[in-house]
């Protein structure tokens, strides 16, 4: 295959946004149909997520992409990183090094030349394509990426006696910033999604990027709502600096946030010091649902008192978390003004929601269950306990509320 017949398929492959996995299988097998015996290709990127740094994967020929690899920001000090040809690359503004690994000069102190030459590997190539205007660099652990300073690495190596000839590089290096120029355009949607999911929730994320971007556009489904709210954290702020405050949060966030995505809710949105996520019934399946979201709550409960545990031992302010859980029909979409949109939840259930946790508190209850839950949750009627009728704020009739017996595992009251 020329060059040009690679470059043209590599430019409908961005076009068409192949998976990473596809296009790098397939510009793998087609530098080998043209003779250039690559055994290996590393491929990776960084990319803008609260949580990810980093990710890439590994390319053979016998295997095609076989292995993945995903690096959090925290990792970006750690040798595995460090000790890559890469990170030399990105720290001295390298575009392209060529490593011979036969030869007796080869860099020491870089791990993955070991272990190519350990399996047979003759020479090593490696690019840094910046993604934006600014100069790639790999930065610290505790400063994000720039948009404009995105990245991508490749690497290639073959097994050939006498490494690459000059007209294996001299097509490598016509063919190269097309490939990136691929990945580029098949990534930006893979981080594009990550960014909104970090901040909508992966649903809204997936939903937004389809097209579901018209303000009004609602849809009305059925859901649990799942509503939280930390206790006295009006008097924490009150006392406590700044950036500690924060990392609080951050903290209880954290209890809150996993179990629920573990069950299968969707976290719509943060509210101050509370929480608000869904968990969507599909099929009808209304007591499996309720099941799923009264599991995630216990879960929530059970990190925040182990979190209190250890806050109290380090010295540091802790308090106890109210969860409600209703259950009703929602209308779920976009939401705003015609400059600034919100995709949410809305409707009297989300209402209700938050009225039935605010009686937490005078209840002396971490969780409170209402009626209209507690009449389809079939699989965990037998773990509730009524709490007798109370009168919502906002609402006309007084209705029955629920508590979970302290046989399973959930205390009236999650403070240190």
């Amino acid at each position: 295959m020329t060059a040009i017949a690679m470059a043209g398929w590599l430019a409908q492959a961005g076009l068409r946004n192949m998976s990473l996995e596809e296009l790098v299988d397939g510009f793998g097998r087609r530098l080998n149909e043209a003779g250039l015996r690559i055994e290996r290709m590393f491929v990776g990127m960084n990319t803008l997520h609260p949580m990810v740094r980093a990710r890439s994967l590994i390319w053979t020929s016998g295997e095609g992409v076989a292995r993945h690899f995903e690096f959090a920001h925290a990792d970006i000090d750690s040798a595995q990183i460090q000790q890559s040809p890469f990170a030399a690359m990105l720290r001295d503004g390298i575009a392209e090094l060529r490593q011979p690994l036969d030869a007796a000069d080869v860099l020491p102190g870089i791990p993955v030349f070991d272990e190519l030459r350990g399996e047979g590997m003759t020479e090593w190539m490696g690019w840094v394509q910046p993604f934006g205007e600014l100069t790639p660099q790999v930065g610290s652990s505790s400063e994000a990426d720039h948009a404009e300073r995105l990245w991508l690495a490749v690497s290639a190596a073959t097994d050939r006696p006498g490494g690459f000839s000059d007209e294996d590089l001299a097509l490598l290096r016509e063919v190269m910033p097309v490939f990136s120029l691929a990945v580029k355009a098949t990534s930006m949607r893979g981080i594009g999604h990550g960014l909104l999911a970090a901040y909508l929730g992966n649903d809204p994320a997936s939903r937004v990027l389809s097209g579901t971007v018209l303000r009004g556009e609602v849809q009305s489904v059925e859901a649990v709502v799942f509503f939280t709210d930390l206790r006295g954290f009006t008097a924490l702020a009150d006392t406590m600096p700044g950036r500690d405050l924060i990392v609080l949060l951050d903290d209880y966030f954290n209890c809150m946030v996993q179990p629920v995505t573990a069950h299968g809710g969707e976290v719509l949105k943060f509210m101050g010091d509370g929480m608000l996520a869904a968990f969507a019934v599909i099929g009808g399946e209304r007591a499996g649902v309720c099941a799923e979201a009264l599991a995630a709550a216990q879960e929530v409960l059970a990190r925040v008192e182990a979190l209190n545990v250890e806050r109290s031992k380090a010295g540091q302010p802790a308090t106890s978390l109210d969860i409600s859980l209703h259950i009703g029909r929602v209308l779920y979409g976009n939401v705003g003004s015609d400059t600034r949109l919100d995709f949410t939840v809305i409707g009297p259930a989300v209402n209700e929601a938050s009225r039935i946790e605010a009686l937490c508190q005078p209840l002396d209850q971490a969780l409170l269950i209402s009626q209209a839950f507690a009449e389809v949750a079939t699989a965990s009627r037998d773990r509730l306990v009524c709490l007798g009728r109370h009168r919502l704020r906002g609402v006309r009739e007084d209705t029955e509320l629920f508590g979970l017996s302290v046989s399973n595992g959930v205390s009236r009251d999650q403070r240190p």
